[in-house]
C-alpha cells in the first residue's frame, strides 16, 4: 500500500478533504492534475459567496453550520483570512417567489436573519438601485470566501500534518482490486486502501457508467466592474448579494481588492463538451445582458466589464452533490458534482468525505447527496 487514502483533485472540495484526512492519518496522498488553485478550475475567480440564508433543501443547514466553524478553524490553523465576514443580502420582489422561497427555508432552519423593507434597504445599502416593490433578507453571518487562499491554505495545512501532494500529476485511471484501489498517472501507479474522487469537471471520466449518465460539465462565467467610488463598495459597506427579479438576476461580492466589484449573472451555466476547452471570452449576448443588468442594478459602477473569465464545474441532473461510495462494497468515494454551489460548504463536505472514506464514522441525513440515488433498481 502507498497509503490509506488518495484524494484525486485538490480544488474546492478535494483540498478540504485532504486537510481533514490529514487530521485523521498521516497516510494520505493528494493528486492534482495541474497546480493547486490553478486558474482553469472551478476555484478561479477570487471569491465565492458564503451564506446561511438560502432557498432550497433545509438539510444543508447543519453542513453550513459546521462549515462556518471549520472555515474559522482553517483560518486559525494557517493564519490566513479566508472568510471576509461582511453579511449578505437576498433581494427580490416583496412577497415574490424568490424571497418567499428563501423565507420558507429560513423558517425551517431557524437561521438568524433580518427582513429589510425597501426604505430600510435603500437607507442602509444605497449602492443598489431598487425597484418600487423590492425588499431584502439580511444574513448577518454571510461573507465572501477567498477561493485561492482557502485552497492553498488547506493544502499547506495538510502537508504540515504529514500529507503528501503530487502536483502536475493527472490521474488517467483508477481500478479496484481485491487488495485496494490502483491509481494510474502516465506510466506510474500507486495502490491505496480507498480513494476520493474530487476532480470537479474532470471527475466524469473516473466514474462508473451509472453516474456518467447523470452528470455534465458546464461553463460558469464571472464578471467584474470598477466602482465610481470604491469606498462605497468595501466589505464594511457592501455585503455579498443575490438579487432575483423576474427577468433580471445577479449575484456578487464587494471589492475585496479595493477596486473591482464582482457582479455576475445568476444561473447562466451552459453545458460544455470538455472541461479542458471552456471558452473564456463572453459571447455578445452574455456581455449585453450583463451590462444591461449592471446598468439597472448599480448606477455606482461603470457599465463596462473590466475583467471576465469562465470556469468548468460538474453538475448533476438534480443539481445535488455526489457524496459517498459509488456502491455498497466499493472503495471509491465521490465528492464532486456540486453544481456550482459547493464552495461555501467545502469544509463541511470535506470533513464528511474524509471521515467516511477512512471508515472513521458515517453521517446520517444525507440521502439527498448519495450517489446510489441514481441507481436504477
Amino acid at each position: 500500500m502507498d497509503g490509506k487514502l488518495a484524494v484525486i483533485g485538490l480544488g474546492s472540495i478535494g483540498s478540504m478533504a485532504l486537510w481533514q484526512a490529514s487530521r485523521l492519518t498521516d497516510s494520505v496522498v493528494g493528486f492534482e492534475a495541474h497546480t493547486p488553485a490553478h486558474g482553469r478550475s472551478a476555484v478561479g475567480g477570487d471569491t465565492r459567496l458564503f451564506r446561511m440564508i438560502y432557498r432550497g433543501n433545509p438539510d444543508y443547514y447543519p453542513i453550513l453550520q459546521r462549515s462556518r466553524d471549520l472555515w474559522a478553524e482553517l483560518e486559525a490553523e494557517t493564519g490566513q483570512e479566508i472568510l471576509t465576514r461582511c453579511g449578505g443580502l437576498s433581494i427580490g420582489t416583496t412577497n415574490g417567489p424568490y424571497l418567499g422561497a428563501v423565507l420558507e427555508t429560513t423558517k425551517a432552519t431557524g437561521a438568524e436573519h433580518e427582513i429589510l423593507s425597501r426604505e430600510e434597504l435603500a437607507e442602509r445599502y444605497p449602492q443598489h438601485n431598487l425597484r418600487p416593490d423590492d425588499s431584502a433578507i439580511y444574513d448577518p453571518h454571510a461573507g465572501a470566501l477567498r477561493t485561492d487562499r482557502a485552497v492553498t491554505a488547506a493544502i499547506t495545512a495538510a502537508q504540515d500534518n504529514g500529507a503528501t501532494v503530487y502536483a502536475n500529476t493527472p490521474i488517467t485511471d483508477i481500478t479496484e482490486t481485491t487488495d485496494g484501489v490502483v491509481v494510474t498517472s502516465a506510466d506510474r501507479t500507486w495502490t491505496f486502501e480507498n480513494v476520493i474522487i474530487a476532480s470537479g469537471g474532470w471527475s466524469r471520466r473516473l466514474m462508473p457508467d451509472y453516474l456518467k449518465t447523470n452528470v455534465q460539465t458546464k461553463r460558469v462565467f464571472l464578471t467584474w466592474f470598477v466602482a465610481k467610488d470604491a469606498a462605497q463598495y468595501t466589505p464594511e459597506k457592501f455585503p455579498v448579494f443575490i438579487r432575483i427579479h423576474e427577468d433580471r438576476s445577479m449575484y456578487g461580492a464587494p471589492a475585496v481588492d479595493g477596486a473591482t466589484v464582482k457582479a455576475t449573472l445568476d444561473g447562466r451555466g451552459k453545458p460544455t463538451p470538455t472541461p479542458d476547452a471552456v471558452p473564456r471570452e463572453l459571447t455578445e449576448a452574455e456581455t449585453a445582458e450583463t451590462i444591461e443588468t449592471v446598468t439597472e442594478f448599480f448606477p455606482g459602477l461603470y457599465p463596462t466589464i473590466v475583467r471576465n473569465d469562465a470556469f468548468p464545474d460538474l453538475f448533476t441532473s438534480d443539481s445535488q452533490p455526489l457524496l459517498g461510495f459509488v456502491n455498497e462494497t466499493s472503495r471509491i468515494y465521490t465528492a464532486t458534482g456540486f453544481s456550482g454551489a459547493g464552495f461555501k460548504n467545502a469544509t463541511g463536505f470535506g470533513e464528511i468525505a474524509a471521515h467516511e472514506a477512512l471508515g472513521k464514522r458515517s453521517f446520517d441525513g444525507l440521502d439527498f447527496v448519495r450517489p446510489q440515488r441514481f441507481k436504477v433498481s
